[in-house]
């Protein structure tokens, strides 16, 4: 038998912003602390990674870094199958009056790129609950407010990195990254291509 513990902060660690981890996981760390997840059926991909953390083949350090990569492996796998059988949630339709604090809420974000307010903030400016609000992004701008916002950013960058006079460090202040290395992973992930490599080919 294989068993893997984990403190259940280190998955609220995972989660950046928004909805970032799967539902099944989101409704057992929000019903319980401590909560027992059976693996059910054994995909030949789980079947793989549980053969290999049994009979692993390092010692020492090795074998700390390699177990924990496949413990790793073996939680996504199951995740991925939890998240695949979970029933899609339904749709709801938010009201007309309710889609224009949506608008509302976006036309802010694009105002405070740099500095923008959390979400509960958010909300309240408009007069919306979180829910709704988040589900009024979804529903009109198919992404998170959070997804949003980094997009806009993203966009913003492009245009600020056309520009001869710039360097990257500015033009991650300008588009509300304290961290230039943060801002470049960011972009990087975005258009797969790094800020500086786009720069210059921007430049010619």
């Amino acid at each position: 038998m294989v068993m893997i513990y984990a403190n259940v902060d280190y998955f609220r660690g995972l989660s950046v912003k928004d909805d970032a981890l799967p539902r099944p996981l989101q409704q057992l760390l929000q019903d319980t602390k401590r909560f027992h997840q059976s693996l059910g059926k054994i995909t030949p991909a789980m079947a793989q990674a549980l053969q290999q953390i049994l009979y692993c083949p390092y010692q020492g350090a090795a074998q700390h870094f390699y177990l924990e990569s496949k413990a790793l492996e073996l939680l996504a796998l199951q995740f991925a199958c939890l998240e695949a059988a979970a029933p899609a949630p339904k749709p709801v339709k938010l009201k007309a009056s309710d889609l224009e604090r949506v608008q509302h809420a976006r036309e802010i974000l694009v105002q405070r790129l740099c500095d923008p307010l959390s979400l509960t903030e958010l909300a309240r400016q408009v007069g919306l609950n979180e829910c709704s609000l988040k589900r009024g992004f979804r529903q009109l701008f198919g992404t998170t407010v959070f997804g949003y916002l980094r997009d806009r950013r993203m966009q913003q960058a492009q245009n600020l990195l056309r520009s001869p006079h710039m360097t990257i460090a500015q033009v991650a202040a300008q588009v509300g990254y304290r961290n230039p290395e943060a801002f470049s992973t960011a972009f990087r992930r975005k258009f797969d291509i790094s800020p500086k490599a786009y720069q210059l080919k921007q430049r010619g």
